[in-house]
């Protein structure tokens, strides 16, 4: 099963995707963790994208794609990934359905962690709260605040497309983690 995990910044698409790993054997495909891995390992794609990274550039759709596909063509991704962090645009979403239409897969279940922005925000100030000053530089308020506000800008419209396909669940994640994990568990099992 290919899945697609979606929800704002501190959602806990992260955690859930480590577990739904464990638990199913699934590999999380993190874009971000593929592209360290593609620059360390040194592949033409890696060579690219070091050379656009450190002219402080963004990569593009195609580069994405062309390291997502080389992941996913690995050995333990023959039965599924976990999509973490991709797609973030409906280009990206076609991209990644035309990638995976010509190995004849295809996103099999979309879920969303439905959230509160407000009780994100809160626990940014309680974490700040608590340590006595923001444990990473970007982990503030308005830093959370501006990522929320590009994932709607950009990321939520996807909802809508994979809702289209009749491929997105959405599940309540203000829940404690042991419940979410149960609730996609759920989800899961109704798909398969």
């Amino acid at each position: 099963m290919n899945l697609v995990l979606f929800g704002p910044p501190g959602s806990g698409k992260g955690t859930q995707a480590k577990i739904l790993q464990e638990k199913q054997g699934w590999p999380q495909l993190s874009t971000g963790d593929m592209l360290r891995a593609a620059i360390a390992a040194g592949t033409e794609l890696g060579k690219k994208c070091k050379a656009i990274m450190d002219a402080g550039e963004l990569v593009s759709d195609a580069i994405v794609i062309g390291i997502i596909s080389e992941r996913y063509d690995q050995p333990d991704c023959a039965h599924g990934a976990i999509f973490d962090g991709f797609p973030r645009t409906i280009p990206q979403a076609e991209a990644l359905d035309g990638m995976l239409k010509t190995r004849d897969k295809k996103i099999d279940l979309v879920i969303e962690l439905k959230v509160d922005d407000k009780v994100l925000i809160d626990r940014v100030k309680a974490r700040i709260a608590q340590s006595g000053g923001a444990v990473r530089a970007d982990d503030t308020p308005e830093t959370l605040q501006n990522r929320l506000n590009v994932y709607y800008q950009n990321t939520a419209p996807l909802l809508e497309y994979y809702k289209k396909q009749g491929k997105l669940v959405t599940v309540d994640g203000m829940a404690p983690i042991e419940e979410v994990t149960k609730s996609i568990a759920e989800v899961i099992k109704k798909a398969g």
